[in-house]
């Protein structure tokens, strides 16, 4: 009864969830929705980028506030700032590039040195990168920080197989998809956990707006045509969908992973 009870008060106090299938699901939806969202708000919309990055970073700031003060994981809240930190990453990235002129192989490797850095100084800090233990403050200012760094990186990643090497959308999305698939089979075969769980997260990214352009963009570019806002509202409400179902089901026990 007692390991039963302490099982329990370590998920009430997690601040993420379970990593599922479904968990997966939604992550590459989010991600998908952060590269269509971004390009509808400020093209298509109308709004413009230093607007929609106002817009944006301001909702992702009340979001975040109300995951920090949140005192457990509130399935809702968790994707919502999910969804905005994707946005956001977008159109870091998107700025860089085609508002500074950064090459992607230029914010490709700044990226991956950021996000190495964050992984360093939070392990250097907590002896642990698990997100079976964001139970702390300073735990979860990590763990977004990686999230924002994940985004960022996987967007300029993305951008440079698609757009700068030549492979295309419909390419990317195999290539990508086939990755986290290896990553999947090498962790079921040793592969520690954790390692596993941030290369897949990475790569989720550019997956997403991988399937995101293809899904979204004209024909004559690659794509399948169906627009953004068409991509969007339908990926939001299978989100949406999928959420309530992690809200309404019971939390299930967690293995214990650490890196």
């Amino acid at each position: 009864m007692a390991g039963a009870h302490h099982s329990i008060l370590l998920r009430s106090l997690n601040k993420v969830p379970e990593v599922t299938f479904v968990f997966w699901i939604i992550k590459v939806l989010s991600t998908t929705v952060g590269e269509t969202g971004a390009d509808y708000l400020a093209v298509n919309a109308g709004l413009g980028t230093l607007v929609t990055d106002l817009i944006t970073g301001a909702l992702l700031v009340a979001a975040l506030f109300m995951q920090v003060r949140s005192h457990k994981y509130v399935p809702w809240i968790y994707w919502l700032t999910v969804v905005l930190v994707s946005i956001v990453g977008t159109q870091i990235t998107d700025a860089l590039t085609d508002g500074a002129g950064v090459s992607l192989y230029a914010s490709t490797t700044a990226f991956s040195a950021l996000l190495a850095a964050v992984f360093w100084c939070w392990y250097r800090s907590e002896g642990t990168l698990s997100i079976n233990a964001i139970d702390t403050r300073r735990r979860e200012a990590f763990y977004w920080a990686a999230i924002l760094c994940t985004f960022a990186l996987g967007t300029a990643a993305g951008d440079l197989a698609t757009e700068a090497l030549g492979w295309g959308f419909s390419v990317g999305v195999s290539i990508f998809g086939g990755m986290i698939g290896v990553t999947a089979i090498a962790a079921c075969f040793g592969m520690n956990r954790v390692l596993a769980f941030w290369i897949a997260y990475i790569l989720t990214r550019p997956l997403g707006a991988s399937l995101g352009d293809l899904l979204s963009q004209q024909r004559k570019y690659g794509g399948m045509g169906f627009g953004t806002i068409y991509t969007s509202v339908l990926f939001l409400l299978v989100i949406v969908g999928l959420v309530a179902y992690l809200s309404a089901r019971k939390p299930q026990a967690r293995e214990s992973q650490t890196i």
